[in-house]
């Protein structure tokens, strides 16, 4: 903003009294006295100034106001003109034919006027004059903010593969000033190269992005974001990338639930594959060997029934597509069948103990370790009941051999004592004699 003042004195006034009291039609007396005033020499001003303005910042379309403010009032002429220095307010009066003025107020100490409808050939310096004695005049900037007219995205592949780099573009369009361009994807800010390009004032922002492309980029937006003062929030644009991958190759064991592989058990095995386009058709393969003929396969599921340990290898998942292939393996290994413990016998004396070999197996987990406990309740119980029957055999052997004794016939009593055949005869009826006299007796 700047300050001067106009040439004033006797003789100034006395050209401004003679025009208005010329004898010809008010039309002409006034299209005279603007001549008079837009025609007058500046000169600088001194420290007297009383005529103060603001510089003005306005967004195109919207409405600038221009106020012309007097310190010391003394009844003085105001007058407003544009930057060709034609009239826009001579006091309350509007020379000018342009309806996007308005007066909003005069007085002795300010003019105030609105300009609806701002555009960019609006902008320059805009000048208040005050007729004091010296004439004073201040000058106010017009200032037009241009929001970019056009924001625009491309990107170099509409579908890119895993790994690869494309470049994605951003441009902004005929805005004033220049704009500022900020790359996003997702929440995370990148960094572009920009470059401006001037024409008629106006100025057209490119931003370039080249950006490498993952299987996790698919369906994340790629954001392009403006910054300008003539733009309030946040003014973007978007592109959703589409990212093109090999597949993802995952076995999953359905059966045996506890994942522990037995003779005679089944294994099912199940195939998921994810991938972009999604593999059509997966394949089951014996690595280093050939599938058992027992095998069964269904789509994505193999199924080995009647386990044994000839069926020990590595299995392998097979999937593609048009961006490649991928596989996961599947190491089988058929643990024997759970060992059985015989029921007890007592037809000999002899016992035997067996004790049942555990098989540790990292893949068993917890049921390897219960039924390691069960075997060893089960043999313990086993010995206990044969200690137990080997005592009670012990017991019953000592209680027979007590009562064992010798038996003698009546014809054989006192045979002990003869000396002979002929006597052991004698006595042996003399004893029975005796035994006869005994019961008489005892009759």
């Amino acid at each position: 903003m700047a300050s001067a003042v106009l040439p004033s004195g006797s003789q100034f006034a006395a050209a401004v009294a003679a025009v208005a009291a010329a004898a010809a039609p008010p039309g002409l007396r006034l299209r005279l006295l603007l001549l008079l005033l837009s025609a007058a020499a500046l000169i600088p001003t001194g420290d007297g100034q009383n005529l103060f303005t603001k510089d003005v910042t306005v967004i195109e379309g919207e409405v600038a106001t221009i106020s012309c403010q007097v310190n010391k009032s003394d009844d003085s002429v105001i007058q407003l003109l544009n930057p060709n220095r034609q009239t826009i307010y001579f006091r309350d009066f509007r020379p000018l034919k342009d309806s996007r003025f308005q007066l909003l107020n005069f007085s002795s100490s300010e003019l105030k006027v609105s300009l609806t409808n701002v555009s960019i050939s609006d902008e320059g310096r805009y000048f208040c004059q005050l007729y004091t004695d010296p004439p004073q005049e201040s000058y106010t900037t017009i200032t037009v903010l241009v929001p970019p007219r056009n924001l625009m995205i491309d990107i170099q592949k509409d579908t890119a593969v895993e790994g690869e780099e494309i470049e994605v573009n951003c441009t902004a369009m005929a805005s004033k000033p220049a704009t500022t361009i900020r790359w996003f994807k997702g929440n995370k800010e990148l960094k572009g190269k920009s470059e401006v390009e001037e024409w008629s004032d106006m100025y057209t922002v490119t931003s370039q992005l080249m950006l490498k492309v993952h299987k996790e980029d698919d369906g994340v937006p790629v954001i392009c974001q403006v910054e300008h003062p003539a733009v309030t929030g946040n003014l973007q644009t978007q592109r959703y990338l589409e990212v093109q991958y090999k597949p993802q190759v995952h076995i999953q064991m359905t059966y045996p639930l506890q994942g522990l592989t037995r003779e005679g058990d089944a294994l099912e095995l199940t195939c998921e594959a994810i991938g972009k386009p999604q593999p059509v058709m997966v394949t089951w393969i014996r690595v280093d060997d050939e599938m058992p003929q027992h095998a069964v396969l269904s789509g994505p599921n193999l199924f080995i029934n009647n386990l044994n340990k000839t069926d020990n290898g590595t299995y392998r998942c097979e999937a593609s597509n048009i961006v490649g292939k991928a596989h996961s393996d599947y190491m089988l290994y058929v643990y024997d069948p759970p060992t059985t413990i015989p029921p007890p016998t007592t037809t000999t004396t002899t016992t035997t103990t067996t004790i049942p070999t555990i098989i540790t197996d990292s893949r068993a987990g917890e049921e390897g370790a219960i039924r390691a406990v069960d075997h060893a309740v089960i043999g313990g119980v086993v010995a206990v009941v044969v200690f137990a029957m080997l005592c009670l055999l012990i017991i019953l052997g000592r209680y027979f051999a007590r009562h064992k004794g010798t038996y003698f016939t009546h014809e054989a009593k006192g045979a002990d004592d003869a000396a002979d055949a002929d006597t052991a005869i004698i006595n042996a009826e003399g004893g029975q004699n005796n035994s006869e006299e005994k019961k008489e007796y005892f009759i």
